[in-house]
């Protein structure tokens, strides 16, 4: 057994910093290194998701760093203060295969992985937000009866997915027993078509019915999948029906699903629907602060304001930007200035094919020459008039940026992928046999290129 040397910690978190600066976290100074006992390192983490969080996505780094710090070959393990009093007590540490299951709370099944990351206190509320975050607090302080069915929509990187982890974290910090099941839509329609091959539902509906809290994200992806819809819309009920919560995140709202059975839809609707938008100005400029802050970042007061007003799409996009900033700062040796920040972001947008338009400068583009309006192009409107701009839009965004279907539809309102493919797909056909629309797009085209080159 070997005790740990004063200022060891902060040796640890300072190499994780220069040389994994992508995982690095404030709440890092809150670990707690134990001692070393036959070539293991306990660090103690007293919050669980932290623990859980650590133990899945972080311990090479930190074997890595421990490695270099100590010049030893160390291997480094999470503990609880639980476990870590126990292998004290007993002089012998756990089997790993056992040392991550102890003290480990019934709900943290290998399902759910919440990120320490996504809590109230980190998340930035604005205009577009202040509904859903006020919801998801009253959700909170009382489940099953403030808002049940609670459900979230808007489109991608806005934000749903930070609520439902700060929802489930603040239950469980309150409630460390309640039995919360947090799983995508996806994972949950996998899990399903496996009981089903395996002759095992009793056990999956043992699983999901029995929850005191339900939380699905991306439930749009239950579109077209009737038999799952089928089986969720008993869940839905049997929970519902016990006064559990249910919480739900989509990009479109219950009645803007595609291939949603109507039962499902009006039962989405019974609770509170909340949309979220995209972040104003001001509240950018609080976001990119935020994010700032939770990887220690130090930046002069321009340089929030200039990723603010250099990117107005997503928070995901806000925090790739500040990614880029932190590593070109990294590569440079330097320290983060609005100078060095321009040269991070102009470098990388004019870069990603070559001066390519941005997603912004199409829908200009194709606004300015349809002359419609943005407010038009972004609603639910169906007339030809402004469905087919929209579909050239999606069509010329698939074609140019390196936007996923997904966040291509949830910029143009909340789509489904679907409707992108279809109106790319569209687009393509109509342009082979119709000759104006195919001189409309090149055209198109044309003052997207001649104004990206400027």
């Amino acid at each position: 057994m070997q005790r740990i040397e004063p200022g060891f910690r902060e040796s640890l978190v300072d190499y994780l910093r220069k040389n994994h600066a992508d995982i690095c976290r404030h709440w890092f100074d809150d670990i707690e290194p134990s001692e070393v006992r036959d070539g293991v390192l306990r660090l103690v983490v007293r919050e669980p998701v932290q623990l859980k969080y650590l133990q899945r996505c972080c311990g090479p780094q930190f074997t890595e760093a421990a490695q270099n710090v100590t010049g030893r070959l160390l291997v480094v393990r999470f503990v609880s203060p639980e476990e870590d009093a126990r292998i004290d007590l007993k002089g012998a540490s756990l089997p790993a295969a056992d040392a991550e299951s102890a003290e480990r709370p019934a709900w943290l099944d290998e399902q759910m992985l919440l990120s320490p990351d996504y809590t109230f206190a980190s998340f930035v509320v604005g205009p577009g937000n202040r509904l859903a975050h006020a919801a998801a607090q009253a959700v909170v302080a009382k489940p099953g009866r403030a808002y049940n069915p609670y459900f979230i929509h808007g489109g991608v990187g806005l934000g749903k997915t930070h609520l439902l982890h700060a929802i489930c974290q603040e239950l469980l910090r309150g409630q460390p027993s309640l039995r919360l099941c947090y799983i995508s839509c996806n994972a949950f329609m996998d899990l399903f078509h496996e009981a089903v091959k395996a002759g095992r539902m009793t056990d999956f509906r043992n699983r999901f019915r029995t929850a005191d809290v339900l939380v699905i994200d991306d439930i749009h992806f239950l579109s077209k999948h009737e038999q799952t819809q089928e089986e969720f819309f008993h869940t839905f009920n049997a929970l519902y029906q016990l006064q559990k919560q249910i919480i739900l995140s989509s990009d479109a709202a219950p009645t803007e699903i595609p291939d949603l059975e109507e039962r499902l839809t009006s039962r989405f609707s019974a609770g509170l629907v909340a949309r979220i938008e995209r972040p104003c100005f001001e509240t950018r400029v609080s976001i990119v602060k935020a994010k700032a802050d939770l990887h220690g970042l130090d930046l002069p007061d321009d340089v929030p304001s200039y990723v603010a007003a250099k990117i107005d799409t997503n928070i995901r996009e806000l925090e790739g930007a500040l990614t880029r900033i932190r590593g070109v700062a990294m590569a440079a040796g330097q320290p983060i200035t609005l100078d060095l920040a321009k040269q991070a972001l102009d470098g990388e947008l004019s870069s990603r094919s070559g001066n390519a338009p941005s997603l912004q400068s199409i829908i200009e583009s194709v606004t300015r020459f349809y002359d419609v309006k943005l407010t038009d192009l972004l609603s639910k409107k169906r007339n030809k008039s402004i469905a087919m701009p929209r579909q050239v839009c999606m069509y010329l965004a698939r074609k140019h940026t390196r936007f996923s279907l997904e966040e291509i539809g949830g910029y143009f309102g909340g789509r489904d992928h679907t409707t992108v493919m279809h109106a790319v797909r569209t687009i393509e056909q109509k342009a082979d046999s119709d000759g104006k629309l195919q001189a409309e797009v090149d055209r198109i085209e044309q003052d997207l290129l001649q104004r990206s080159s400027r």
